[in-house]
């Protein structure tokens, strides 16, 4: 497994701590658990001092800052960053909390805006210490668009063949994919028929080509899963 890499949208933006050890989690829709997935591996390795964030894109109308509506855009609140302090809010980056991170951010940007939040993202890392300062930093990130601009150690994507929609920042980067984590069994998933791709302009074989693990909504982590994360974990950054 190749160590992170990042990748700079400027040849002089800065650039992430190379002691960081990065997993992003991605899915082609929403509500598939994409946010339970990370919850699960933080849990699943509580002596990682994991740091752990949400990135979320926002549409024309949509305020980076708090994501309501309003009539800033497309000029004002680019991007925004804001750190969890509280575990039992019920958000997606408290959950990271409960679940057993050490930090949690969220960091929030306009559509077609990431490359502008990279810097931010960037220097609200900068000098993020664990509880092992000496040892490598966990970051695990809940996005498919970061992408573009990172290469993690490990990116799983989470697919539900029940969710007809294929979010194209998923499509995109399908192919970069470590493994793919299945909310539904295998042998009802993906079906080998004459009858098409399982969606349109996905083709099967990308599918069918990378590793698979199945783990329904509520089930704890498959041990092959473990397994993999526990590879990564151990690799020297």
């Amino acid at each position: 497994m190749n160590s992170p890499q990042v990748q700079s949208a400027s040849s002089t933006a800065p650039s992430v701590d190379t002691s960081w050890r990065i997993i992003v989690v991605g899915g082609h829709t929403r509500s598939i658990g994409k946010t339970q997935l990370a919850c699960d591996i933080i849990s699943a390795f509580p002596g990682a001092d994991w740091i752990a964030g949400k990135i979320t894109q926002y549409g024309h109308g949509v305020c980076a800052r708090n994501g309501h509506e309003c009539d800033c855009a497309p000029d004002e609140h680019v991007c925004a960053i804001s750190w969890e302090r509280d575990p039992g809010t019920g958000t997606d980056s408290s959950r990271f909390l409960a679940a057993g991170a050490q930090q949690s951010f969220w960091l929030r940007t306009k559509q077609g805006f990431l490359a502008e939040g990279m810097p931010v993202l960037r220097s609200a890392l900068t000098g993020q210490r664990t509880r092992s300062p000496n040892a490598p930093r966990n970051l695990i990130l809940e996005s498919n668009t970061l992408l573009q601009f990172w290469r993690p150690a490990l990116y799983l994507v989470v697919l539900d063949p029940r969710k007809p929609d294929f979010k194209s920042s998923a499509r995109l980067h399908l192919d970069r994919a470590s493994a793919l984590v299945l909310r539904q069994p295998i042998s009802e998933f993906l079906p080998q028929t004459q009858a098409g791709p399982v969606w349109s302009g996905v083709p099967d074989p990308l599918l069918w080509s990378k590793p698979r693990f199945v783990q329904e909504l509520g089930q704890p982590l498959p041990p092959q899963l473990v397994d993999t994360v526990a590879r990564v974990l151990a690799t020297p950054v």
